[in-house]
């Protein structure tokens, strides 16, 4: 892959898991404050958990996005990670799958996103190497 592919591939996947995620965490808000009925009583989780997600998952896409702070992107991409497999799973254990399949499989594929994102930032967004060389020469 040339630098220029990675690049455009990086940028193209962060700006789509900032988007979702983003209007994702705007989208619960206003749920919260408006329809505190919609999706909540199918997944059986509280209110306030779906305000608190809405606005962690705003933070998330905004930490992914601004430059510079390596360290503030790592735990954005594991709460991102972790926010749309528990949305998967949250949605399977109600059976959102069959005809509904899509609540388990979008989140899903969200996922592959983000890890395509964090796979492909640049250096400058690095904390460190995942698997340190053993010939001391960096991977």
């Amino acid at each position: 892959m040339t630098a220029k592919t990675k690049n455009v591939t990086y940028w193209t996947t962060t700006a789509l898991i900032a988007f979702f995620i983003g209007s994702g965490g705007a989208g619960q808000l206003v749920q919260f404050q408006r329809n505190p009925h919609g999706v909540v009583p199918a997944l059986g989780y509280p209110m306030y958990f779906f305000a608190i997600l809405g606005v962690w998952k705003m933070l998330g896409a905004i930490a992914i996005l601004v430059p510079g702070l390596p360290r503030l992107k790592e735990w954005a991409y594991a709460g991102i990670f972790f926010d749309l497999t528990g949305a998967a799973a949250s949605c399977a254990a109600v059976g959102g799958y069959g005809a509904y399949g899509f609540h388990v499989l979008a989140p899903l594929i969200l996922t592959v996103v983000t890890a395509v994102s964090w796979a492909l930032r640049p250096q400058s967004r690095i904390i460190g190497v995942l698997f340190p060389s053993t010939d001391s020469r960096p991977v």
